[in-house]
């Protein structure tokens, strides 16, 4: 697919998409979203990781008012163009990283949380900008907040709009890390492909089991573990694992 408001790059089995409209901070249009949604389609057949992150000072300032968001038909908006897009993360296999590089606000601030692991620049602010033009919260963030922060932090953020400041994202328990803003790009791209070189299929075992821990009665979810186990234990990569250990090695997981 030809991009025209993303990039996608593949090195070492890390796929980076890059929301790549530096002049809007990234703001998203139709066409942006399509592209997202194109790519993380297609991720898993051309790396082991993904990392969305955002061309220029910000990650990505959520939807483009100026993209006749006067005139937009909100809940088709949302069904037809926002919910795939966050289905294709939400069900993307492999694991999936947000490097939040600068500003995150409204949709993009939830389009982060979408993603496996969040990791911002220390110069990098959450806000659920909704209220201040008479929205609620969406792309997901009616959901993902409250199970991430809670209900009395998500409530205030959402009401008050503050900026939430990548040090107190962390402290609640909103994103993974911070990264000085000086060697942000570094730290990621390390973490990236520290889970380039893992165990692929066991890391969408694991995305599998602990998302599904939150519906799961307790028996349910041990019968889950068992399951998952028995996959893991049937791969490749767990008879190379076991094998390195042996020998006092590191492991050289393949994905399989």
């Amino acid at each position: 697919m030809d991009y025209t408001d993303i990039t996608v790059t593949t090195a070492a089995d890390v796929v980076t998409i890059t929301l790549n409209r530096p002049d809007k901070m990234n703001a998203m249009n139709s066409g942006m979203r399509a592209e997202v949604t194109q790519a993380f389609r297609d991720a898993p057949d051309m790396g082991r990781v993904v990392v969305l992150t955002g061309a220029g000072r910000a990650f990505c300032s959520g939807q483009d008012l100026n993209d006749g968001s006067a005139t937009l038909d909100l809940e088709a908006t949302l069904r037809d163009e926002y919910v795939p897009m966050l289905q294709a993360i939400i069900d993307c296999p492999i694991p999936t990283i947000a490097a939040v590089n600068g500003p995150a606000a409204g949709a993009g601030a939830n389009l982060a949380l979408v993603a496996d692991v969040v990791i911002a620049s220390s110069d990098a602010y959450f806000v659920q900008a909704f209220a201040r033009i008479g929205l609620i919260p969406d792309a997901g963030g009616t959901w993902f907040l409250p199970r991430q922060v809670g209900l009395a932090r998500a409530m205030g953020a959402a009401l008050f709009t503050d900026q939430i400041s990548a040090a107190q994202a962390l402290d609640w328990g909103m994103i993974y890390e911070v990264a000085d803003a000086a060697t942000f790009a570094d730290h990621w791209q390390a973490r990236a492909r520290h889970l380039a070189q893992g165990p692929t299929a066991t890391y969408g075992h694991i995305k599998t089991a602990l998302r599904a821990s939150f519906d799961n009665d307790l028996t349910q979810q041990l019968a889950l573990e068992a399951r998952l186990q028995g996959a893991c234990g049937r791969t490749d990569d767990f008879r190379e694992g076991v094998t390195a250990f042996m020998q006092k090695r590191k492991a050289q997981f393949t994905g399989r």
